[in-house]
């Protein structure tokens, strides 16, 4: 199991390495978009501020043809430390099957069903990637998804592993591992506060209290 930061935030990528568990980092067309600077420096630098894992970067081309350029060029980067989020469509998942084959390590983006799922694990997807927040407001249960994409990998025999996004709490990162996700992906703030517990301040403060005491 794996956490990942969802960012494109050098500063961001800098602080998880700091923290030594974060395993790599999620990109999409609107992170990147917020930072303001071509995918071409905003990867490599993700790269190197965390020092190791893969950092996905989201295909976001018109075309089919375009996005396959754009998957070889990002590739060329960093070889090695760059992943591609490929969104689950038939077009896209044989892309995805030509990458895999070359060795990318590919995930299926914006997965809305097991069906989807399932045709991902043929094409040699290494993760799904269910939008868990947004599945549960607009199909009623982003977990009951994890739980039908995980059940998907399992019996598919193969490698493919749920990568789960679009976490807006805690204890909805925490539900998504309970339902089957081998991963999550979570902004800085949120991976902070899965370490959270106001019980837990006021034990240290009791026990600094009591230090202060002996002394």
């Amino acid at each position: 199991m794996s956490i990942y930061l969802d960012s494109a935030s050098v500063a961001d990528a800098v602080r998880a390495a700091e923290l030594g568990f974060v395993a790599g980092i999620t990109t999409n067309p609107r992170l990147l978009a917020q930072v303001g600077k071509p995918a071409e420096e905003v990867i490599p630098a993700l790269c190197d501020a965390l020092g190791r894992g893969l950092v996905f970067y989201q295909l976001n081309a018109p075309t089919p043809e375009d996005r396959e350029a754009e998957a070889r060029r990002i590739l060329a980067l960093r070889p090695g430390r760059v992943g591609l989020k490929i969104p689950c469509t038939p077009e896209d998942m044989a892309l995805l099957a030509r990458l895999t084959a070359e060795g990318a390590v590919c995930a299926a983006t914006a997965v809305f069903s097991a069906h989807q799922g399932y045709l991902a694990c043929e094409a040699g997807a290494r993760y799904l990637i269910p939008y868990v927040n947004r599945a549960t407001r607009l199909l009623g249960d982003g977990l009951a998804l994890v739980r039908d994409l995980a059940a998907v990998c399992a019996a598919t025999g193969g490698e493919t592993s749920v990568l789960a996004a679009s976490l807006k709490s805690p204890q909805e990162a925490v539900g998504a591992v309970l339902a089957g996700a081998a991963h999550v992906t979570l902004p800085l703030e949120q991976i902070l506060a899965l370490g959270e517990h106001p019980l837990t301040r006021q034990a240290m403060e009791a026990f600094a209290s009591a230090r202060s005491g002996e002394g």
